[in-house]
Protein backbone atom coordinates (compact mmCIF):
# COMPACT_ATOMS: atom_id res chain seq x y z
CA UNK A 1 0.00 0.00 0.00
CA UNK A 2 2.91 2.34 0.63
CA UNK A 3 3.47 2.78 -3.11
CA UNK A 4 -0.10 3.95 -3.71
CA UNK A 5 -0.59 7.70 -4.01
CA UNK A 6 -3.87 9.49 -3.45
CA UNK A 7 -5.15 11.79 -6.18
CA UNK A 8 -5.92 15.45 -5.74
CA UNK A 9 -9.46 15.96 -4.40
CA UNK A 10 -12.25 15.33 -6.89
CA UNK A 11 -15.24 17.53 -6.05
CA UNK A 12 -18.70 16.28 -6.97
CA UNK A 13 -22.24 17.52 -6.35
CA UNK A 14 -24.57 14.69 -5.36
CA UNK A 15 -28.21 15.54 -5.90
CA UNK A 16 -31.18 14.26 -3.90
CA UNK A 17 -34.91 14.71 -3.45
CA UNK A 18 -35.96 17.16 -0.76
CA UNK A 19 -36.49 17.20 2.12
CA UNK A 20 -33.40 15.77 3.80
CA UNK A 21 -32.20 15.91 7.41
CA UNK A 22 -28.61 16.17 6.21
CA UNK A 23 -27.07 17.66 9.35
CA UNK A 24 -28.68 14.89 11.40
CA UNK A 25 -27.31 12.23 9.06
CA UNK A 26 -23.77 13.59 9.10
CA UNK A 27 -23.86 13.92 12.89
CA UNK A 28 -25.14 10.37 13.24
CA UNK A 29 -22.24 9.03 11.20
CA UNK A 30 -19.82 11.30 13.04
CA UNK A 31 -20.92 10.35 16.55
CA UNK A 32 -20.21 6.72 15.69
CA UNK A 33 -16.84 7.51 14.13
CA UNK A 34 -14.13 4.93 14.73
CA UNK A 35 -10.78 6.58 15.50
CA UNK A 36 -8.39 6.20 12.61
CA UNK A 37 -10.95 5.59 9.86
CA UNK A 38 -13.65 8.23 10.45
CA UNK A 39 -14.05 11.75 11.78
CA UNK A 40 -16.49 14.65 11.77
CA UNK A 41 -14.65 17.94 11.14
CA UNK A 42 -16.40 21.31 10.71
CA UNK A 43 -19.64 19.62 9.73
CA UNK A 44 -17.99 17.30 7.19
CA UNK A 45 -17.99 13.54 7.63
CA UNK A 46 -14.66 12.08 6.51
CA UNK A 47 -13.55 8.47 6.27
CA UNK A 48 -11.26 6.00 4.53
CA UNK A 49 -12.57 3.49 1.99
CA UNK A 50 -11.55 0.10 0.65
CA UNK A 51 -12.38 0.09 -3.06
CA UNK A 52 -12.12 -2.54 -5.82
CA UNK A 53 -8.79 -1.28 -7.19
CA UNK A 54 -7.25 0.52 -4.22
CA UNK A 55 -8.40 2.80 -1.45
CA UNK A 56 -9.69 6.31 -1.01
CA UNK A 57 -10.77 9.08 1.33
CA UNK A 58 -14.13 10.80 1.17
CA UNK A 59 -15.55 13.94 2.76
CA UNK A 60 -19.30 14.62 2.71
CA UNK A 61 -20.86 17.95 3.68
CA UNK A 62 -23.81 20.18 2.88
CA UNK A 63 -23.58 21.96 -0.45
CA UNK A 64 -23.16 25.73 -0.44
CA UNK A 65 -26.20 27.95 -1.17
CA UNK A 66 -26.80 28.75 -4.81
CA UNK A 67 -24.77 31.69 -6.04
CA UNK A 68 -25.96 31.97 -9.62
CA UNK A 69 -23.23 29.68 -10.90
CA UNK A 70 -25.64 27.50 -12.83
CA UNK A 71 -26.17 24.93 -10.10
CA UNK A 72 -29.65 23.46 -10.05
CA UNK A 73 -31.27 21.69 -7.12
CA UNK A 74 -29.95 20.80 -3.68
CA UNK A 75 -26.81 18.75 -3.37
CA UNK A 76 -24.30 17.14 -1.05
CA UNK A 77 -20.71 18.24 -1.56
CA UNK A 78 -18.46 15.22 -1.98
CA UNK A 79 -14.66 15.38 -2.02
CA UNK A 80 -12.94 12.17 -3.09
CA UNK A 81 -9.26 11.26 -3.17
CA UNK A 82 -8.53 7.94 -4.86
CA UNK A 83 -5.49 5.80 -5.57
CA UNK A 84 -7.09 4.47 -8.78
CA UNK A 85 -9.45 6.49 -10.96
CA UNK A 86 -11.28 3.30 -11.97
CA UNK A 87 -12.85 3.40 -8.49
CA UNK A 88 -14.65 6.70 -9.06
CA UNK A 89 -18.04 5.20 -9.91
CA UNK A 90 -17.86 2.77 -6.98
CA UNK A 91 -16.92 5.59 -4.60
CA UNK A 92 -19.78 7.81 -5.79
CA UNK A 93 -22.27 4.96 -5.40
CA UNK A 94 -20.94 4.36 -1.89
CA UNK A 95 -21.40 8.05 -0.99
CA UNK A 96 -24.99 7.91 -2.16
CA UNK A 97 -25.68 4.77 -0.13
CA UNK A 98 -24.11 6.22 3.01
CA UNK A 99 -26.61 9.10 3.03
CA UNK A 100 -29.52 7.25 1.36
CA UNK A 101 -29.57 9.94 -1.32
CA UNK A 102 -31.74 7.93 -3.73
CA UNK A 103 -34.66 7.75 -1.29
CA UNK A 104 -38.06 9.23 -2.07
CA UNK A 105 -38.78 11.05 1.22
CA UNK A 106 -42.21 12.26 0.14
CA UNK A 107 -43.38 8.69 -0.40
CA UNK A 108 -42.06 7.72 3.03
CA UNK A 109 -43.71 10.69 4.73
CA UNK A 110 -47.02 10.04 2.95
CA UNK A 111 -47.04 6.46 4.25
CA UNK A 112 -45.83 7.02 7.82
CA UNK A 113 -47.29 10.39 8.80
CA UNK A 114 -50.95 9.28 8.95
CA UNK A 115 -50.09 7.03 11.90
CA UNK A 116 -50.71 9.12 15.05
CA UNK A 117 -47.74 7.51 16.79
CA UNK A 118 -45.31 8.60 14.09
CA UNK A 119 -46.98 11.79 12.88
CA UNK A 120 -45.17 14.25 15.24
CA UNK A 121 -41.85 12.47 14.70
CA UNK A 122 -42.11 12.55 10.91
CA UNK A 123 -43.24 16.18 10.91
CA UNK A 124 -40.21 17.12 13.03
CA UNK A 125 -37.70 15.35 10.72
CA UNK A 126 -39.48 14.74 7.38
CA UNK A 127 -36.22 14.14 5.53
CA UNK A 128 -34.69 11.59 7.88
CA UNK A 129 -32.92 8.86 5.91
CA UNK A 130 -31.54 5.40 6.69
CA UNK A 131 -27.72 5.58 6.65
CA UNK A 132 -25.90 2.95 4.67
CA UNK A 133 -22.51 1.36 5.19
CA UNK A 134 -19.09 1.74 3.62
CA UNK A 135 -18.72 -2.04 3.55
CA UNK A 136 -20.96 -4.97 4.37
CA UNK A 137 -18.11 -6.79 6.10
CA UNK A 138 -17.28 -3.73 8.19
CA UNK A 139 -20.90 -3.14 9.18
CA UNK A 140 -21.37 -6.77 10.26
CA UNK A 141 -18.22 -6.66 12.39
CA UNK A 142 -19.29 -3.34 13.93
CA UNK A 143 -22.71 -4.79 14.75
CA UNK A 144 -21.04 -7.58 16.74
CA UNK A 145 -18.69 -5.14 18.51
CA UNK A 146 -21.64 -2.95 19.46
CA UNK A 147 -23.77 -5.60 21.12
CA UNK A 148 -24.76 -4.52 24.64
CA UNK A 149 -22.28 -1.64 24.88
CA UNK A 150 -22.60 2.12 24.49
CA UNK A 151 -21.92 3.85 21.19
CA UNK A 152 -18.76 5.38 22.69
CA UNK A 153 -17.63 2.01 24.04
CA UNK A 154 -18.14 0.31 20.68
CA UNK A 155 -16.19 3.06 18.87
CA UNK A 156 -13.31 2.78 21.34
CA UNK A 157 -13.15 -1.00 20.96
CA UNK A 158 -13.31 -0.78 17.17
CA UNK A 159 -10.58 1.89 17.20
CA UNK A 160 -8.25 -0.47 19.05
CA UNK A 161 -8.85 -3.18 16.46
CA UNK A 162 -8.26 -0.69 13.65
CA UNK A 163 -4.93 0.33 15.19
CA UNK A 164 -3.84 -3.31 15.61
CA UNK A 165 -5.15 -4.93 12.45
CA UNK A 166 -6.05 -2.22 9.94
CA UNK A 167 -3.80 -1.30 7.01
CA UNK A 168 -1.92 1.96 7.51
CA UNK A 169 -2.41 4.76 5.01
CA UNK A 170 0.85 5.84 3.34
CA UNK A 171 0.55 9.03 5.40
CA UNK A 172 -2.09 10.36 7.79
CA UNK A 173 -4.79 12.68 6.49
CA UNK A 174 -6.04 14.64 9.49
CA UNK A 175 -7.28 12.01 11.92
CA UNK A 176 -7.50 9.34 9.21
CA UNK A 177 -4.66 6.85 9.51
CA UNK A 178 -5.96 3.38 8.62
CA UNK A 179 -8.39 1.28 6.63
CA UNK A 180 -10.86 -0.89 8.54
CA UNK A 181 -9.32 -4.35 9.02
CA UNK A 182 -10.40 -7.18 6.75
CA UNK A 183 -12.00 -10.28 8.26
CA UNK A 184 -8.81 -12.20 7.46
CA UNK A 185 -6.68 -9.70 9.37
CA UNK A 186 -8.94 -9.95 12.44
CA UNK A 187 -8.67 -13.74 12.34
CA UNK A 188 -4.90 -13.39 12.84
CA UNK A 189 -5.48 -11.92 16.30
CA UNK A 190 -5.35 -13.81 19.56
CA UNK A 191 -8.98 -14.21 20.72
CA UNK A 192 -7.90 -13.81 24.34
CA UNK A 193 -6.57 -10.32 23.60
CA UNK A 194 -9.95 -8.92 22.45
CA UNK A 195 -11.56 -6.82 25.17
CA UNK A 196 -14.98 -8.44 24.89
CA UNK A 197 -16.87 -11.25 26.58
CA UNK A 198 -15.70 -14.64 25.37
CA UNK A 199 -19.01 -15.53 23.73
CA UNK A 200 -18.96 -12.33 21.68
CA UNK A 201 -15.35 -12.90 20.61
CA UNK A 202 -16.31 -16.38 19.45
CA UNK A 203 -19.21 -14.91 17.46
CA UNK A 204 -16.89 -12.34 15.90
CA UNK A 205 -14.42 -15.03 14.85
CA UNK A 206 -17.16 -17.25 13.41
CA UNK A 207 -18.44 -14.30 11.39
CA UNK A 208 -14.96 -13.32 10.17
CA UNK A 209 -14.16 -16.90 9.17
CA UNK A 210 -17.38 -17.15 7.14
CA UNK A 211 -16.70 -13.79 5.47
CA UNK A 212 -13.07 -14.66 4.76
CA UNK A 213 -14.02 -18.00 3.17
CA UNK A 214 -16.74 -16.38 1.09
CA UNK A 215 -19.51 -18.37 2.78
CA UNK A 216 -21.24 -15.05 3.46
CA UNK A 217 -21.09 -12.18 1.00
CA UNK A 218 -22.84 -9.08 2.38
CA UNK A 219 -23.82 -7.28 -0.79
CA UNK A 220 -27.13 -5.54 -1.39
CA UNK A 221 -27.13 -6.75 -4.99
CA UNK A 222 -27.34 -10.41 -3.96
CA UNK A 223 -30.21 -12.48 -2.57
CA UNK A 224 -31.06 -10.73 0.70
CA UNK A 225 -33.04 -13.60 2.17
CA UNK A 226 -30.20 -16.04 1.55
CA UNK A 227 -27.65 -13.69 3.14
CA UNK A 228 -29.83 -13.37 6.23
CA UNK A 229 -30.41 -17.12 6.39
CA UNK A 230 -26.67 -17.79 6.44
CA UNK A 231 -26.05 -15.02 8.98
CA UNK A 232 -28.73 -16.35 11.33
CA UNK A 233 -27.23 -19.83 11.08
CA UNK A 234 -24.09 -18.55 12.84
CA UNK A 235 -24.25 -19.08 16.59
CA UNK A 236 -24.32 -15.73 18.38
CA UNK A 237 -26.08 -13.86 15.57
CA UNK A 238 -29.78 -13.34 16.14
CA UNK A 239 -32.60 -11.28 14.65
CA UNK A 240 -31.31 -7.92 15.96
CA UNK A 241 -27.89 -8.25 14.34
CA UNK A 242 -29.26 -9.72 11.11
CA UNK A 243 -31.91 -6.98 10.82
CA UNK A 244 -29.36 -4.25 11.51
CA UNK A 245 -27.11 -5.62 8.76
CA UNK A 246 -30.09 -5.84 6.42
CA UNK A 247 -31.10 -2.26 7.21
CA UNK A 248 -27.72 -0.60 6.76
CA UNK A 249 -25.64 -2.90 4.53
CA UNK A 250 -28.25 -4.59 2.33
CA UNK A 251 -30.54 -1.60 1.75
CA UNK A 252 -33.60 -3.28 3.26
CA UNK A 253 -35.92 -0.34 3.93
CA UNK A 254 -38.45 -2.62 5.63
CA UNK A 255 -36.03 -3.98 8.26
CA UNK A 256 -37.12 -3.27 11.82
CA UNK A 257 -35.54 -3.90 15.24
CA UNK A 258 -38.49 -4.68 17.49
CA UNK A 259 -36.28 -6.00 20.31
CA UNK A 260 -33.96 -2.98 20.36
CA UNK A 261 -33.67 -1.19 23.70
CA UNK A 262 -34.05 2.25 22.12
CA UNK A 263 -37.19 1.20 20.24
CA UNK A 264 -38.69 -0.15 23.47
CA UNK A 265 -37.91 3.10 25.26
CA UNK A 266 -39.42 5.14 22.43
CA UNK A 267 -42.66 3.14 22.52
CA UNK A 268 -42.87 3.46 26.30
CA UNK A 269 -42.29 7.22 26.16
CA UNK A 270 -45.05 7.53 23.56
CA UNK A 271 -47.45 5.65 25.82
CA UNK A 272 -47.51 2.43 23.83
CA UNK A 273 -47.00 -1.18 24.90
CA UNK A 274 -43.24 -1.75 24.66
CA UNK A 275 -42.83 -5.52 24.53
CA UNK A 276 -41.40 -6.87 21.23
CA UNK A 277 -44.62 -8.67 20.27
CA UNK A 278 -46.72 -5.53 20.62
CA UNK A 279 -44.09 -3.43 18.85
CA UNK A 280 -43.91 -5.90 15.96
CA UNK A 281 -47.70 -5.90 15.59
CA UNK A 282 -47.89 -2.08 15.58
CA UNK A 283 -45.08 -1.82 13.04
CA UNK A 284 -46.93 -3.97 10.50
CA UNK A 285 -48.85 -0.92 9.31
CA UNK A 286 -45.54 0.82 8.47
CA UNK A 287 -44.51 -1.66 5.79
CA UNK A 288 -42.65 -1.31 3.43
CA UNK A 289 -40.87 1.62 5.15
CA UNK A 290 -40.30 0.24 8.64
CA UNK A 291 -36.57 1.10 8.62
CA UNK A 292 -37.45 4.79 8.35
CA UNK A 293 -39.91 4.41 11.22
CA UNK A 294 -37.12 2.71 13.17
CA UNK A 295 -34.86 5.75 12.79
CA UNK A 296 -37.64 8.20 13.60
CA UNK A 297 -38.24 6.32 16.85
CA UNK A 298 -34.54 6.30 17.69
CA UNK A 299 -34.26 10.02 17.05
CA UNK A 300 -37.31 10.70 19.21
CA UNK A 301 -35.02 9.76 22.11
CA UNK A 302 -32.32 12.11 20.81
CA UNK A 303 -30.50 9.20 19.17
CA UNK A 304 -29.99 7.04 22.26
CA UNK A 305 -27.97 3.90 22.79
CA UNK A 306 -29.04 1.29 20.27
CA UNK A 307 -28.41 -1.87 22.21
CA UNK A 308 -28.72 -5.42 20.94
CA UNK A 309 -30.10 -8.07 23.25
CA UNK A 310 -28.01 -11.18 23.99
CA UNK A 311 -27.95 -13.43 20.94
Amino acid sequence: MNDLALSEPIELRLGYREPIALTRMLELLGTRAIPGIEELVDGAYRRTLRLPHGFGILALSAGAPHTGDGASGPYVRSLLRLTDQRDLDAAVALCRRLLDLDADPLAVVAHLAPDPLLKPLVEREPGLRVPGAASGDELAVRAILGQQVSVAGASTLAGRLVARFGDHLPEPDGGLTHLFPTPGALLEGDPSSFSMPRARVETLFRLCAALDRGEIVIDGGLDRDEILRVLLALRGIGPWTASYVAMRALGDRDAFLASDLGIKHAFARLGEASDPRSITARAERWRPWRAYANFHLWFSLNDPLHEAPPE
